[in-house]
């Protein structure tokens, strides 16, 4: 097989597997006219149309899903056995895509990765902070880091991080200006600081839970962010109450900055999982990753 060819059968890969041009393309490191251009060669030396194009995504079709099944396979084999290769070298190597909320990005990964890559400089790490629901394996990420409920079935899960608590917190000049909930209900009162989610964009809902009654509140209010650092600073300014992780804001709390209410309804809940697929073979910079994770708690 020529290059050429390989290189096709690669692009091909990439794209029936994202289903977008603009993910393979990132996946790839490619533009996207590079892309199409390949793919209309390879569709036309093989004389069938390998997939299904409109202006919204893009689809394997029928013939695409069987070229799909039989190469899809053996690139990863060749993938596996390529980052294997660095179990010669003297430290592993290689580049890592991994998935993650923000905060778990900024609690967990980026104090391993601190004590880490110091100590391996050919090892290559790539964070994309992201509140949805990545499919790791369509994306090209090697592992992902949510929530554990959140993980799903058909992922091995590895925990990286101890059972959480959210904490509703409001400023001493709020409370100054607006009675403290007693009861989750009491927030439609209140002018909440809201999280806007990239799936189907919608806002995140609060989530309660005492002595097993769970109980979930949407909340309104005059700001919506997407990020925790401008979320947690509005509340600190006394713009409005926050649903943030207990770890991101006890020293405020501490410190009289913040007053935490509804404590008794913010139960522990499962931590941070580092997900893979159950059939990905570890390379050794995966594996010095994984085991540098792997909470011990």
């Amino acid at each position: 097989m020529t290059t050429e060819r390989y290189d096709q059968l690669a692009i091909f890969a990439a794209v029936a597997q994202a289903r977008s041009f603009t993910r393979a393309a990132a996946k790839l490191g490619m533009s996207q006219p590079a892309l199409s251009r390949a793919m209309r060669q390879l569709e036309e030396r093989l004389g069938v149309r390998l997939l299904s194009r409109t202006t919204r995504s893009v689809a394997p079709t029928e013939a695409g899903e069987h070229l799909l099944r039989v190469v899809a396979p053996r690139f990863e084999e060749i993938d596996n056995e390529m980052a294997m290769l660095s179990e010669f070298r003297d430290k592993p190597a290689g580049k890592l895509r991994i998935t993650a909320g923000e905060h778990s990005a900024i609690t967990i990964l980026q104090s391993v990765l601190a004590r880490l890559l110091p100590d391996n400089p050919d090892l290559t790490i790539e964070i994309i902070v992201d509140y949805g629901f990545t499919d790791i394996v369509a994306e090209g990420f090697d592992a992902g880091v949510r929530l554990g409920p959140q993980v799903a079935k058909d992922m091995i899960a590895l925990r990286i991080g101890p059972d959480m608590r959210m904490a509703v917190v409001g400023s001493p000049a709020y409370f100054s200006r607006h009675a403290k909930p007693v009861i989750p209900d009491d927030l439609t009162a209140h002018n909440c600081i809201n999280l806007r989610m990239p799936t189907h964009g919608g806002l995140y809902v609060w989530e309660f839970e005492k002595n097993g009654q769970e109980l979930k509140v949407r909340v309104e209010g005059q700001l919506v962010f997407n990020t925790i650092a401008m979320r947690l600073e509005a509340a600190l300014q006394g713009l409005g109450l926050a649903f943030m992780p207990e770890d991101l804001v006890q020293d405020a709390v501490a410190q009289g900055r913040l007053i935490r209410v509804l404590e008794d309804w913010c139960e522990p809940f499962s931590g941070y999982h580092l997900y893979y697929p159950s059939r990905r073979q570890s390379s050794p910079a995966f594996t010095l990753l994984r085991e540098a994770l792997r909470y011990e708690g």
